[in-house]
């Protein structure tokens, strides 16, 4: 038997495994390594007033690149992804996707335990980007693994739980900036506390993880049809003693679309379009979703709210986030990938708007929720969107490719932010996020494929 034909005929058997306990297991270990994306760039916004109050940073400054300017801090954690997602997302195809388990959050950890140690903006700086480099690579691999271990009918709500726990960790870090980045406990500022809170987590979920298999797409592509052989075997049976009863047999093989594995393919038919779709998409939704979440203790210290307040009020808009991909788990798999994205997106841009308005307490923080459900909607959509669209030999360095536009954009966003804030407070703000998600509806809408209850093969088709 032929490698593609092995690959083939593995892939059908994975795509009728069930939502058993022993997937939900393997899809949460992959999750809690998301978890530090997540806590890693909303660090940036509640650790701000604490940098801002030591005396290293400045929350405004005169220049979009002053190193000593939060937006700069921001600026640095993105473009260290960057470099993360395009400059290493080969590696996850060439090495295979759980070598970066392995080694990304190492990575992470020990930079960002260096950088809690830093005493000047340019050290904080330096660090902050080799811990972008390390987080940004494993990100990418979450996406490429769980679309390619998961059922097609599920994959949708694999990805809206996948979020879920990341998201959980972003009421974590507002309540440690609530408590901690006001105060100094044992002598120790509270920001230097938040971040090194980060470094020790990462290490505890890198030893949880260990167990975690390849993926079987991966090695049947590359001619290891022993061990894909053996790891989908052992699923399989673990998954029928979940179930109580024995698998259904798998549908007929989907022929893998022919194609190399070198970097220029990304660039090629079908898969130029949507190389150029999803660099658009990614180039934009970053304004909203890390332009607001980043930035809420900062807005509201904009509209008039002192820094301890406005910590409180970020904290329980925060609550919110791990809420918007459960009850998006209800529509994951029943509502088309892309209608999904442009419905987030409209809800984004009239919600920041009504947000930037507000002057009573309440209205803000209900507005504040509303903003962060529906950035919670549009990343869990095309988080599964962006795995689901490229095959599996160069899925890794295709979704490195284009998620790494959203880390350029995310690094100029927080620049741009802050230009935004001075000139026009909260409401310029608002503008330049709606117009962004105007923007990103049009190129979605208008030129993204459809991809619910499909094979990944047929997709790369």
């Amino acid at each position: 038997m032929t490698a593609p034909v092995a690959a083939n005929l593995l892939a059908a058997r994975l795509d009728r495994l069930p939502l058993s306990r022993t997937i939900w297991r393997l899809v949460s270990l992959i999750s809690l390594g998301g978890v530090f994306e997540f806590y890693d760039i909303f660090l940036s916004g509640y650790i701000a007033p604490g940098l801002v109050r030591s005396g290293l940073f400045a929350s405004t400054t005169t220049g979009l690149f002053a190193i000593d300017g939060i937006g700069f801090f921001v600026f640095c954690n993105f473009a260290g992804m960057f470099v993360g997602c395009v400059g290493f997302g080969s590696i996850a195809d060439r090495l295979g996707r759980r070598s970066i388990f392995v080694t990304s959050l190492i990575w992470y950890s020990i930079a960002t335990a260096i950088m809690a140690a830093q005493n000047t903006a340019i050290g904080v700086d330096t660090w902050r980007f080799i811990a972008g480099i390390g987080i940004g690579l494993e990100q990418i691999t979450i996406d490429t693994y769980l679309a390619e271990l998961v059922a097609p009918r599920g994959r949708g709500k694999v990805f809206a739980f996948c979020q879920f726990v990341e998201f959980c960790v972003v009421p974590m870090v507002a309540l440690l900036g609530w408590l901690l980045v006001p105060k100094e406990p044992f002598g120790v500022a509270g920001w230097r506390w938040v971040t090194l809170i980060g470094s020790a987590g990462a290490l505890m979920v890198w030893w949880l993880r260990r167990s975690l298999p390849e993926s079987p797409r991966w090695l049947a592509v590359h001619g290891r049809e022993a061990e894909a052989e053996r790891i989908v075997a052992e699923l399989e049976a673990k998954v029928s003693n979940d179930i109580g009863r024995p698998l259904p047999p798998p549908s007929p093989p989907v022929a893998s679309a022919a194609g190399g594995s070198r970097f220029r393919e990304i660039f090629r038919p079908p898969y130029g379009k949507r190389t150029l779709v999803l660099s658009i998409f990614n180039l934009l939704q970053t304004i909203a979703f890390y332009g607001f979440g980043a930035w809420v203790p900062t807005l509201l210290i904009a509209k008039g709210i002192r820094v301890t307040t406005s910590l409180e009020y970020a904290f329980i808009i925060a609550i919110a986030n791990p809420v918007g991909p459960l009850l998006g788990m209800l529509v994951a798999d029943r509502m088309e990938r892309k209608w999904q994205i442009v419905s987030a997106g409209a809800g984004i841009g009239v919600f920041m708007f009504l947000f930037a308005h507000q002057a009573n307490a309440a209205a803000v923080i209900v507005f504040g929720v509303m903003v962060t459900l529906a950035n919670n909607w549009m990343s869990f959509a095309f988080h599964t969107y962006q795995g689901e669209l490229f095959p599996t030999r160069i899925r890794g360095r295709a979704i490195g490719f284009v998620y790494g536009w959203s880390r350029v954009s995310a690094a100029f966003a927080g620049l741009l932010i802050g230009f935004f804030l001075r000139e026009g407070g909260a409401t310029g703000v608002a503008f330049f996020i709606g117009a962004a998600m105007l923007i990103m509806i049009a190129t979605i809408a208008g030129f993204g494929p459809r991809t619910r209850h499909l094979p990944l093969e047929e997709i790369s088709n």
